[in-house]
């Protein structure tokens, strides 16, 4: 699958030294595609089992797709779609991250804006990136914000707490309406 990775082995191995005059800067391949190419081959050893990325180019996986399908809690039978981009500065700044899915959540927007300290840039009490954060970091962030990362005390839909907080039923009720309608 990793045609980028195979690339980079023939880029690598074609170097002959510069005396024939030619500039191999046309071959520079940058530092977050070299990184990616390690990380994706180790996140995709170490997917969770309610989890699917997918690469729509091969040769560019700065940008893929993740499914998520919690097996527990309120978006049980849900799947939800989460685009990933990685700017050229990554390692050093984090993932850019968006919900494709509409999702009736304390820590993601209906337009798909989500909260998870990891991605954050810069953060005050240390969980935020760092570079020794990888994509499989980010991943099973995502993963857990289904389970034990689902945060109802520090929201970013606040609607969707302040429901929680007045009717955990009938707020059950809405994920399970919302994963009907959007979710499948």
């Amino acid at each position: 699958m990793l045609t980028l990775a195979s690339k980079l082995k023939r880029d690598d191995g074609g170097k002959t030294g510069r005396a024939s005059g030619t500039s191999d800067s046309t071959h520079r391949v940058s530092i977050r595609d070299r990184l990616l190419t390690k990380e994706v081959a180790e996140l995709e050893a170490n997917l969770p089992s309610t989890c699917k990325a997918s690469f729509p180019d091969e040769d560019k996986l700065h940008h893929f797709q993740l499914a998520v399908s919690p097996d527990e809690g309120y978006y049980q039978s849900g799947r939800f779609q989460f685009e990933i981009d990685v700017p050229e500065a990554y390692n050093m700044v984090p993932p850019k991250v968006r919900c494709l899915t509409r999702i009736w959540h304390p820590n993601i927007t209906e337009n798909g804006e989500i909260c998870l300290s990891l991605l954050r840039e810069h953060s005050i009490d240390g969980t935020g990136w760092a570079p020794t954060r990888t994509l499989k970091d980010v991943v099973w962030g995502l993963n857990s914000l289904f389970t034990d990362l689902l945060n109802f005390d520090d929201p970013l839909n606040i609607d969707a707490a302040e429901h929680h907080l007045r009717d955990k039923e009938d707020f059950r009720n809405k994920v399970q309406d919302y994963i009907k309608h959007y979710a499948r």
